[in-house]
């Protein structure tokens, strides 16, 4: 009875199924390559992927309405490269002031995405398409038509995620700061509720008075002041600013979601579910060089354990339904 008990408690949680397999995973990793699991990797392991886990965030939110972004890493490319150019110029030296102006490049993206999306009814596939190719031009045009900024040229900033506090790493407790709020954005505000009611049913949300207008020009704005932010970090985390940074890295974001089990419908998903679904791709992304896969591979297995989880998580939470029919048979 104990086990049966267990059973339904893990099939019935799709973020207990997803840790799980994130534990089996790691210990499967683990027992080929002891170094894995040692605080130092895993604190590695968090900041060099922290544009993925900061911004899967914002794709949760876009496609908890039944949108889709693929336009964020252009927006990154541009936020990042601006600040980039700013500071190698000279005309700011101060690491906050540079988050402040990433993050409102991000936001002004976000909001022009958005309200083409909500203003203009435009598909969100094809709007954020055309947006993908405007930011990332814009952001060539910011570098001088292909200029980059090493780490001599950032002076400071670069300096940011290396730093500690408390101990621990900035680029870390950004990473935490934002999943605390997110948790309680989307738990106990009412914005956070209006998201999940429109991508539920949107015109069942417009009869009982939500906007569901505002409510996209919202969730993209969050996803670009998200991917402004990411800008930020991945300049500061690997010491350079170029205008093709993150090329393709849209894919990432979003399957970090899926894997969450955020539905691409809308109305399904959780904080929860983002955060180990990106650590999971994370896991898997930093396993493969450990167990001597080589470069030409290592996308098309990432590629194929993407697909297992998936499915194995979808086969679960199938059961995981059909188990809360039963229970409400009389």
């Amino acid at each position: 009875m104990e086990k049966k008990s267990i059973m339904k408690k893990i099939t019935g949680s799709r973020e207990a199924l997803l840790a799980v397999i994130l534990i089996l995973l790691c210990l499967v990793v683990t027992a080929i390559s002891p170094s894995f699991l040692t605080p130092k990797s895993i604190m590695e392991l968090l900041k060099n992927n922290a544009v993925t886990l900061v911004m899967s965030l914002g794709m949760l939110c876009v496609m908890l309405v039944g949108g889709i972004d693929i336009s964020i890493m252009s927006t990154l490319a541009l936020s990042g490269m601006s600040v980039g150019m700013l500071l190698k110029y000279g005309h700011i030296s101060n690491t906050f002031l540079a988050f402040v102006i990433a993050i409102a490049i991000g936001a002004a993206c976000g909001a022009v995405v958005g309200l083409v999306i909500s203003r203009a009814s435009v598909p969100p596939i094809i709007a954020t398409m055309g947006f993908m190719y405007v930011f990332r031009a814009m952001g060539y045009l910011v570098s001088h038509g292909g200029e980059w900024a090493g780490a001599a040229a950032l002076g400071n900033f670069k300096n940011f995620a290396t730093s500690k506090f408390l101990g621990l790493n900035c680029v870390i407790w950004i990473i935490i700061f934002c999943y605390v709020f997110f948790f309680w954005f989307m738990k106990w505000t009412r914005a956070g509720r209006k998201i999940y009611a429109v991508g539920s049913n949107s015109s069942a949300a417009e009869v009982s008075g939500i906007n569901a207008k505002n409510i996209n020009l919202l969730v993209y704005t969050i996803m670009g002041i998200l991917a402004g932010l990411g800008g930020a970090l991945q300049v500061s985390i690997y010491a350079s600013a170029m205008p093709d940074m993150q090329y393709g890295g849209e894919m990432d974001v979003i399957a970090a979601c899926v894997i969450g089990g955020v539905s691409m419908s809308g109305g399904r998903g959780t904080v929860m579910g983002a955060l180990l679904g990106s650590l999971i791709l994370a896991t898997i992304a930093k396993a493969l060089p450990l167990v001597g896969i080589g470069a030409l591979w290592q996308n098309t297995i990432k590629g194929v354990l993407i697909l297992v989880v998936v499915v194995v998580n979808v086969v679960l939470q199938r059961i995981a339904d059909r188990n809360a029919l039963k229970g409400r048979e009389m």
